[in-house]
């Protein structure tokens, strides 16, 4: 990876929370935010982020985070929807400065409580499984992650993303079980797909009309086929809306062999204890380790968004928003293209944006499949 350009700033030298801060503000207004809003959702960015906000961006990265390729705590993302503004979301790690998991796990935890006496929603679910997912000796490559959807209005809503291997990666199910378990969807487990491994398990708190318990399934050498069977929703997406997606998003076409390099992952929504079936079903594809470089991602992903249409430009203008280099002077940019269908409502469309406030990851040498169309 190349150092990522930082220009200039105003206040000096460049930090993560002014690199970061600046990003949301630009890319909250391509999103259709108030200019109060943006400064609201910056401030809230900076507080999560506590001293780290004022590291130099000259030093190395507080923590080797797995949020990031470059290791940057605070990745953005626009998810979209047909005849309606984009909706802007923010995944950070509180805990990046850290020193060792637990503390990072320990400082998450306060950032989501200090967020909860803010906007007035209550922790119980996420203190339901703490002793799963923060043990006094965790293990796994996170402790805690916060997401937040920037809603118009300064109030947003929050998720919490977890570790199921913080017992043990040969625990995870057993911890994903369990955790499904004790809030009530007791036979949720058993509506799972097989895969490699289960990543994380999201729980959104505060003002959510239908709070979810969100399974994120790892699925290595996925293929098209196998992607298109994934959902468990009783009225989900066909097989071959899920197929299609996946050949654009990912570039391969009905011969290949699969995803072989970084694994693809479904994420399936319980809301309702009373059933087994999710209410919800997410294809998530690494589109950057399968592109040459940004360009080829932001075609892919302007090919999909036109075919369940939505505006494709905002995207550009995205992309402009968070750097000045052009897309074809790195890859990594775009990390994920997901594809969500929840019950009774229209799909949606969410790119994944990485800030890059560290590195820029160069492009890939060598010839990358074309795309079919979306079907």
């Amino acid at each position: 990876m190349t150092p990522a350009p930082t220009g200039p700033d105003p206040r000096g030298t460049p930090t993560l929370g002014s690199l970061t801060g600046g990003q949301l503000r630009r890319l909250g207004a391509v999103a259709g935010l108030s200019r109060a809003d943006v400064e609201t959702y910056a401030g809230v960015l900076t507080d999560a982020l506590g001293t780290m906000a004022e590291r130099p961006l000259s030093l190395a990265p507080p923590t080797r985070t797995f949020l990031s390729d470059d290791h940057t705590p605070v990745e953005f993302s626009l998810s979209f929807r047909p005849d309606a503004e984009p909706s802007m979301r923010l995944l950070v790690e509180p805990g990046c400065g850290a020193d060792s998991l637990v503390r990072n796990g320990r400082t998450g935890l306060e950032a989501i409580r200090a967020m909860a006496r803010r906007w007035d929603f209550t922790t119980d679910v996420l203190d339901e499984l703490q002793d799963l997912f923060l043990p006094p000796v965790p293990r796994g490559p996170l402790a805690l992650w916060c997401a937040l959807e920037l809603r118009p209005g300064g109030v947003p809503r929050v998720k919490v993303y977890l570790n199921p291997a913080a017992g043990g990666e040969e625990r995870s199910a057993a911890t994903v079980r369990e955790a499904l378990h004790r809030l009530g969807h007791r036979r949720a487990f058993d509506g799972l797909p097989q895969g490699g491994g289960y990543p994380f398990l999201a729980l959104d708190l505060g003002d959510w009309a239908e709070p979810r318990v969100k399974v994120y399934v790892r699925h290595d050498n996925l293929t098209a086929g196998q992607a298109g069977r994934l959902s468990r929703m009783d009225s989900g997406p066909g097989p071959a809306a899920v197929e299609g997606f996946f050949r654009t998003a990912a570039g391969l076409g009905p011969d290949a062999t699969g995803l072989g390099r970084r694994p693809g992952l479904s994420c399936h929504s319980f809301t309702d204890t009373g059933t087994v079936r999710p209410s919800g079903f997410t294809l998530h594809i690494p589109v950057r380790d399968y592109v040459r470089h940004d360009g080829e991602a932001l075609a892919r992903a302007s090919r999909v968004l036109r075919h369940h249409g939505m505006d494709a430009s905002v995207l550009d203008r995205a992309l402009a928003a968070l750097t000045e280099r052009r897309p074809e002077d790195g890859v990594g940019l775009i990390a994920y293209l997901a594809l969500a269908h929840q019950q009774d409502q229209p799909p949606r469309v969410t790119a994944y944006l990485s800030s890059e406030a560290y590195a820029v990851r160069p492009p890939a040498v060598g010839t990358v499949r074309r795309p079919l169309p979306v079907s």
